[in-house]
């Protein structure tokens, strides 16, 4: 009886809640009305019906916004369609609808098209994935907007990653910056000083046209500074990474050159075009990969490497046996032989993969970067070639101190004759030493494929600095190189900030030519008999 009685007033208690749960879904949901008022009338009216459905979207409204968006939408005087596949759909219902012949297509101009991608950001940051808050964040920090502030605050309360929960009080502050409300004013220029981005910067110049009140622009003068001063010493970090970057090519294009120039004394003008053959070396694998094994086109470049030293190196060995070896100490015609053959062989590429540059694409491994400041982004391709370029050397360090081969090119390169005496076939020496020197002019090749144009041209821009570089350094030094490449690097990326590419330049060769005159010698001085020779 008693268990009776009980569900006798249980089940009324019950519809009373679930009728108040539907009371309570239906007033959240979209309803016909709202998406009319979001697709007709001036852009005003529908900018103010979206911001007030923004408080309650459910996920009608996000797919609706989204085909306004993309330009699915038709509506009448009574309906609206969001169109897909040709056929018309109810945005409240789901259901399909007819469409009339005078449906008309809902029209957006830019503000509209803004606030759209706004709103649809705004509705991202409730996102279980973490990559989506973050990428809505970073869309609504592009233009803020203060209507908006009580979803972000409502984002702010629930986000539980620190990074995306740090982004949301900057864009809090970013908004709060165009407050009616003076203290609130003065709240998000004290809270963005402590932020140090370009976005914040321009938002903070913008204000200080605009405002009036003096206490405020004192606090958005203090907050100005502290960024630029946050941004100064990015850039500065951003222009020496740049320029380790680009010695780090040049480490690599001069390294060949230190043994073909600097240890046998050649002047191979050729050398930018056995780069170049690396760099196609590079393309070809790329596209057998891409043909054959695009399951693994990631590892191409691990294949590349190899493919790049031993082509450049076996036309390096066929130019020393066919014409180099018969012009040893004659050095004007080796220069101008191997400037002839530097020719021949862009005309030799351009027959065969044409005048145009060819595209290398960077693995997926080596696309993006990583970001330090929120103006410095170190490229991941970059950091490898750094890192590449360090293996390089210590490589070419220990075959030169430890090896056989090494032995051998340091006896012939300081007296021949003596090594000629102990047994040292001194001909075959030259062409391992020049095929070496001609290999790792392939290995910068295929380094530059990852972060330049490839065309037969390429070996032109840098012929001159490398040469710069082993001189500089000291002729056959492997370490006066590394200095010389990393500091012709970092200080030509310093002059370009301050005068431009081309002057930049001009001031760096005027240096060089300043020092050799000081110190013909280069910054090392070779030891030993070639020394007193």
């Amino acid at each position: 009886m008693f268990a009776r009685a009980l569900l006798r007033y249980l089940f009324p208690l019950i519809a009373l809640v679930l009728t108040l749960f539907a009371l309570v879904d239906s007033a959240h949901a979209l309803n016909a009305a709202q998406a009319r008022s979001l697709v007709a009338g001036e852009v005003e009216q529908r900018v103010a019906a979206l911001n007030a459905l923004l408080a309650t979207a459910d996920d009608k409204t996000v797919a609706l916004l989204q085909a306004i968006s993309d330009d699915a939408v038709k509506f009448t005087d009574a309906a609206v369609f969001v169109m897909k596949d040709g056929k018309g759909f109810d945005p409240v219902t789901g259901a399909e609808a007819k469409v009339p012949e005078t449906a008309e297509d809902v029209v957006n101009n830019n503000e509209m098209r803004n606030d759209l991608e706004a709103a649809l950001a705004t509705t991202k940051l409730f996102s279980a994935d973490d990559k989506v808050r973050a990428e809505a964040v970073k869309t609504l920090a592009g233009e803020p907007d203060e209507k908006k502030l009580p979803l972000i605050e409502k984002a702010f309360a629930a986000e539980a990653q620190p990074a995306i929960k740090e982004a949301l009080a900057r864009l809090r502050s970013a908004m709060l910056l165009g407050s009616a409300d003076k203290a609130k004013r003065l709240e998000a220029a004290q809270a963005l000083a402590a932020t140090g981005t370009p976005t914040t910067k321009t938002l903070l110049l913008d204000r200080m046209k605009v405002e009036t009140e003096p206490e405020v622009k004192v606090a958005l003068a203090a907050a100005l500074k502290s960024i630029e001063g946050r941004l100064a010493w990015g850039e500065r970090a951003g222009v020496v990474f740049t320029g380790i970057s680009l010695g780090s090519i040049l480490l690599l294009v001069a390294l060949g050159l230190a043994i073909t120039y600097g240890l046998m004394g050649v002047i191979n003008m050729a050398h930018g075009e056995l780069m170049m053959i690396g760099a196609y070396a590079t393309y070809v694998v790329q596209n057998l990969f891409r043909t054959y094994l695009p399951g693994a086109f990631d590892a191409y470049i691990l294949a590349a490497i190899p493919a790049s030293f031993l082509v450049a190196a076996l036309v390096g060995a066929v130019l020393e046996r066919g014409v180099i070896r018969w012009l040893y100490g004659r050095p004007l015609e080796t220069l101008l032989a191997t400037w002839g053959i530097s020719l021949m062989l862009q005309q030799l590429v351009r027959t065969i993969f044409g005048a145009q540059n060819v595209p290398v694409e960077n693995p997926a491994w080596l696309s993006g970067g990583v970001a330090v400041a929120s103006n410095l982004t170190l490229p991941f391709n970059r950091i490898a070639i750094i890192a590449f370029s360090l293996l390089v050397l210590a490589g070419v360090s220990a075959m030169i101190a430890r090896t056989r081969l090494g032995l051998f090119v340091r006896g012939v390169t300081q007296n021949r004759k003596m090594a000629a005496c102990m047994g040292v076939n001194t001909a075959r020496i030259d062409t391992y030493a020049f095929a070496l020197g001609s290999g790792i002019a392939g290995l910068a090749g295929c380094a530059l494929s990852q972060v330049g144009n490839v065309g037969p041209d390429l070996g032109q821009g840098y012929i001159v600095d490398s040469f710069m570089v082993v001189v500089l350094g000291g002729v056959g030094q492997l370490a006066g190189t590394v200095y010389a490449a990393v500091g012709l690097g970092v200080l030509n990326k310093l002059l370009e900030g301050w005068q431009g590419a081309v002057l930049a330049k001009i001031m760096v060769l005027v240096f060089i030519v300043i020092f050799i005159q000081k110190r013909p010698q280069g910054i090392f001085a070779m030891k030993g008999r070639s020394a007193e020779s």
